[in-house]
């Protein structure tokens, strides 16, 4: 979710107004835009009748049903799935004009943890007994960190981060736009929370899409070093209680990762992948984006997913199919080289 503790809204504003901004005509009944008052965007799912929203492919259509969003930005065809409480902006380009709305909701930018560090105000960092910060930290305002939590040198902890008790934090790290429970272990270099890999108009004006989610690392979860979680485009990255994660790991925006899995190293999970419970992942292996992991399945190491994959299953090759499936089609390959060599 969009959280203020992270991301500054102009808010609340008449939409209305916002929308007359953008200098050109924008398909919407102006009555009620004017007089809808909006705080921010969020997720068709999570959005209230303060909210703006988007609605921009047939995958959105079910949760658009539902919303409780004050306004939704949707393709016009799918203007007829927007329930009639909802205020919509029809455009042919729903996600550019996302952008544009989200550009002007948020005019601090989402651009990195230095501008929650240096944006004027904000509450002091209130950290409980027994912390233990090395040389050179920097802590930002309204961050909270647990009791005998130790945050190792050179540290940066942006705006509004906390981080719960008995927690290790090694040296070199950043974190930003991030809840942390308890018992949590950050090996030297890990970077929580940096942008995630958005775009827009990809080969011609590759213009970044605001990342405005969050990261949350539940308790006991261990992240092996120089290893990078991205937040959320608009929800939340979640690494599931107990989780281990190797070294040189990357876990796209909204990606969620269930408890007590086990991810080696130099793995890649693509953005909106969503991966069960007890699940191993191999070094090297990827996935890509906005994929179902089911609960228990394993992946082989170096195998490259790219549907999704049912719970109790294990997979291999490239791309990625039933392990022993692809085991017998090796070794049938292997056969007819011997006999085209003899």
């Amino acid at each position: 979710m969009v959280d203020t503790r992270f991301h500054s809204s102009s808010g609340p504003i008449s939409l209305g107004v916002v929308l007359s901004t953008l200098g050109r005509k924008v398909d919407v009944d102006e009555r009620r835009a004017a007089e809808l008052v909006i705080s921010g965007a969020e997720e068709l799912s999570l959005a209230g009748p303060e909210h703006l929203a988007l609605a921009a492919q047939a995958e959105y259509r079910a949760a658009l049903a539902e919303t409780g969003a004050g306004a939704v930005i949707v393709h016009p065809k799918f203007l007829t799935d927007v329930p009639s409480r909802v205020v919509p902006i029809i455009d042919e380009r729903p996600h550019e004009l996302f952008v544009d709305l989200l550009e002007r909701l948020y005019p601090l930018g989402t651009r990195g943890i230095a501008s929650g560090l240096f944006e004027p105000g904000g509450s002091a960092p209130f950290i409980e007994e027994g912390v233990r910060i090395g040389t050179n930290v920097v802590i930002g305002p309204g961050v909270e960190i647990g009791r005998n939590t130790i945050i190792g040198p050179n540290t940066v902890i942006g705006r509004g981060v906390t981080i719960g008790r008995n927690a290790v934090i090694a040296s070199n790290v950043s974190i930003e736009c991030a809840y942390l429970g308890n018992n949590v272990v950050l090996h030297a270099g890990v970077r929580i929370g940096s942008e995630g890999f958005g775009w827009l108009g990809q080969g011609r004006s590759n213009r970044k899409i605001p990342q405005l989610g969050r990261v949350i690392v539940q308790d006991g979860v261990e992240i092996g070093a120089n290893s990078t979680i991205d937040r959320g485009a608009l929800g939340d990255t979640v690494i599931g209680e107990g989780s281990k994660i190797d070294n040189l790991v990357q876990i796209g925006h909204n990606s969620r990762i269930g408890r007590y899995c086990l991810i080696a190293g130099t793995c890649g999970i693509g953005g909106g992948t969503i991966i069960g419970d007890n699940v191993l992942v191999g070094g090297g292996a990827g996935t890509a984006g906005h994929l179902r992991i089911g609960n228990g399945s394993i992946l082989s190491a170096r195998c490259l997913v790219t549907k999704d994959v049912p719970a109790g299953v294990r997979v291999g090759g490239y791309p990625a199919q039933d392990l022993k499936a692809w085991q017998r089609e090796i070794a049938m390959l292997r056969r007819l080289n011997k006999r085209g060599r003899e």
